[in-house]
């Protein structure tokens, strides 16, 4: 299994209905390998943390290729993250 961690900070401006809409979609995604998919914002615990964190895991390196390669995954990439983020940070690993 593969295990794609994902954090986003906001643009300052956004608004909690753009980052409502973007987790409800994210949480929505219908993708061939996808496993489960995991959304929130940030618990406020340490200053300075990451707005937004997702978790998707997929079957295996080929699910993920296909979850990348999603017309659906990338019309949300930029339709709703790349308007409100100003910057991403990502790793994949295996489970």
């Amino acid at each position: 299994m593969i295990r794609n961690v994902v954090l986003m900070k906001l643009k300052a401006g956004t608004t909690p209905e753009q980052v409502e809409r973007l987790l409800n979609e994210l949480q929505g995604m219908q993708i061939p390998g996808l496993l489960n998919v995991s959304t929130g914002s940030d618990a406020g615990l340490r200053e300075g943390n990451m707005d937004l964190g997702l978790v998707i895991d997929l079957e295996d390196e080929d699910a993920y290729k296909i979850y990348d390669e999603d017309a659906e995954h990338n019309r949300i990439r930029r339709d709703l993250v790349a308007p409100i983020v100003e910057r991403v940070e990502r790793i994949q690993y295996r489970v």
